[in-house]
C-alpha cells in the first residue's frame, strides 16, 4: 500500500510548496490539542516519538511503542477524531538509547527497536545510525552509518505491514531540546554532504536488495541554519540556505526534513517549506505554550477566587525540578537568579520533563477541577489570555489551555499550506 507522506515529496517535483507538521510530545494535553485541531480542520495528523522517549524497554516515558500507540488511539477516541488517519513516525531510530555497549550488541537492540516500531504500525522512519558506541569514535565515517542505516531498513522490510513504511535519512541535527548556551550563527549542511549522503545510503541499500526500499526515502535530515537556545532563536535565512535547496533538485523524490524549528516566525516557517524543507519538526514551542496557559490558569483561578496569584503550580513545579535536576542542569547556566528564570521560563522548556511527575500532574489535574464549569469574566480572561477579543464567547479553562497549544500548530498548519490535509484518506 502507498504510504500518505510521498505525496509531499512529490508535490514539491510538481513545483507544489506544500509540507507537514511533525509533532514531536508525548504530552498528552499537546496530542489532544493537535488531534483535536486536525479533527476540526478534517486533516491528518503526523506524530513522532524518539528512540529515547518511545523503545521496547518502555524509554524515559515507560511506553514501548505499542503502547504508544494505544496512548494515542485513547486520546484521538476522547476528542472523536479517526486514529486512522494518524500517521506514526519514529525518530532517531538507531544504537543511541544503547551506545555505551558494543556496535554489535547496540545494533541487535537498534534491530528490535526498529522491528517494535514497524509491528505497532509506525511508518515514518528516521534512520540514525551516525554515532559511535563503546570503542569507536563519537561520530561515524557516512559509508559506516549508511551500511547500519540500510541493516535496519531490512529489519523494517522484512516486518513491515499493508503500509510500505517511508524513510528519512541523515543525521545533521541541532542538538536535541535546544542549544544549552547562546548562539550567534549556524553552518547550514553543505549541498556536497548532501549529495555524498544520498549516494552512500543508496549503494548500501543496493547492496542488500533494499532498491524498493530507498525508492521510498522521503527526506534527508539535514541543518537549514535554524536553531533555539535557551534565551534566543537563530531565524531562518533563505539566502544563506539557496546552496543547500539547490542540491534538491538533483534528488528523486525527496525533501529535507527540519529539525528544532520551534518558535520560527510564520514567515521563517513558510520560507522553510517554500525552499524544500517541508517536513518541520516541533515539540518544545508546544509544552513551551502548555506551561504559558497553565501558568496563567492558575493565577486566573486564583483572581477568580477573591485573591492575588499565589503561584502555587510555580511552586509545585520548582520543587519537582530541585529534586531531580538532571533533565534541566546541563541547559541552564548563571546565578540562582538566572537559573531559576531558565527553568521556568527558558526556551529549551526543560520543565517539560517533570509534568509526568506525580506532584505536578495532581497540581494540574487540582487546576483544571478548580476551573471546571465555572464563568469568567471576559476581563478577566483576557489579563491573561489577551488574544480572545472582549466580545468572544466564554470558554472552559481546559479550552483555553487545548486552544494555547493549537495557536502554535496552527503557525505550522499556515506555512505548510494545508499539505496535510488529504493524507490518510
Amino acid at each position: 500500500m502507498k504510504h500518505p507522506l510521498l505525496a509531499i515529496p512529490e508535490a514539491r517535483n510538481r513545483g507544489e510548496h506544500v509540507g507537514v507538521t511533525s509533532v514531536c510530545s508525548a504530552h498528552p494535553l499537546v496530542i489532544e490539542a493537535a488531534l483535536d485541531l486536525a479533527r476540526e480542520r478534517d486533516n491528518a495528523v503526523l506524530i513522532e516519538a524518539t528512540c529515547n522517549q518511545v523503545n521496547q524497554d518502555g524509554g524515559y516515558t515507560g511506553m514501548t511503542p505499542a503502547e504508544f500507540r494505544r496512548f494515542v488511539e485513547d486520546i484521538a477516541a476522547k476528542v472523536q477524531y479517526d486514529a486512522a488517519r494518524i500517521v506514526l513516525g519514529g525518530d532517531h531510530l538507531g544504537p543511541n538509547p544503547w551506545k555505551h555497549r558494543s556496535a554489535g550488541e547496540a545494533l541487535a537492540k537498534a534491530e528490535e527497536m526498529i522491528r517494535a516500531y514497524v509491528e505497532a504500525g509506525f511508518s515514518k522512519l528516521h534512520l540514525d545510525t551516525s554515532m559511535g558506541c563503546r570503542g569507536e569514535p563519537s561520530a561515524l565515517d557516512g559509508e559506516c552509518v549508511a551500511r547500519r542505516a540500510a541493516r535496519l531498513a531490512a529489519t523494517a522490510e522484512k516486518h513491515k505491514g499493508e503500509l510500505d513504511p517511508v524513510y528519512v535519512i541523515g543525521t545533521e541535527v541541532p542538538v536535541p531540546g535546544g542549544a544549552n548556551h547562546r548562539l550567534d550563527h549556524l553552518e547550514t549542511t553543505s549541498p556536497e554532504a548532501v549529495g555524498e549522503t544520498f549516494e552512500a545510503h543508496g549503494a548500501a541499500f543496493r547492496k542488500l536488495g533494499l532498491q524498493d526500499a530507498f525508492s521510498r526515502v522521503i527526506a534527508l535530515v539535514v541543518q537549514p541554519g535554524v536553531e533555539f537556545g535557551n534565551s534566543n532563536v537563530i531565524h531562518f535565512d533563505a539566502r544563506k540556505a539557496q546552496p543547500l535547496s539547490a542540491a534538491l533538485k538533483g534528488l528523486p523524490v525527496t525533501v529535507f526534513e527540519a529539525h528544532s524549528t520551534d518558535f520560527q516566525t510564520v514567515e521563517g516557517l513558510r520560507g522553510l517549506v517554500e525552499n524544500g524543507f517541508a517536513i518541520l519538526k516541533v515539540g518544545p514551542w508546544l509544552t513551551f505554550a502548555l506551561r504559558q496557559a497553565l501558568y496563567s490558569l492558575d493565577s486566573l483561578a486564583d483572581v477568580l477566587d477573591g485573591h492575588a496569584p499565589k503561584g502555587r503550580l510555580m511552586k509545585t513545579m520548582e520543587q519537582a525540578m530541585l529534586a531531580a535536576p538532571a533533565n534541566w542542569q546541563e541547559y541552564c547556566t548563571g546565578s540562582e537568579s538566572e537559573l531559576w528564570l531558565q527553568r521556568h521560563f527558558g526556551l529549551s522548556d526543560r520543565i517539560r520533563y517533570y509534568w509526568p511527575v506525580e506532584a505536578a500532574s495532581r497540581a494540574v489535574d487540582a487546576l483544571l477541577e478548580r476551573l471546571e464549569d465555572r464563568h469568567v469574566p471576559v476581563s478577566v480572561r483576557n489579563q491573561y489570555f489577551a488574544g480572545y477579543g472582549l466580545d468572544a464567547e466564554p470558554v472552559t479553562g481546559r479550552a483555553l489551555l487545548t486552544n494555547s497549544i493549537k495557536d502554535v500548530l496552527r503557525l505550522y498548519e499556515s506555512a505548510t499550506g494545508g499539505g496535510v490535509a488529504t493524507l490518510g484518506r
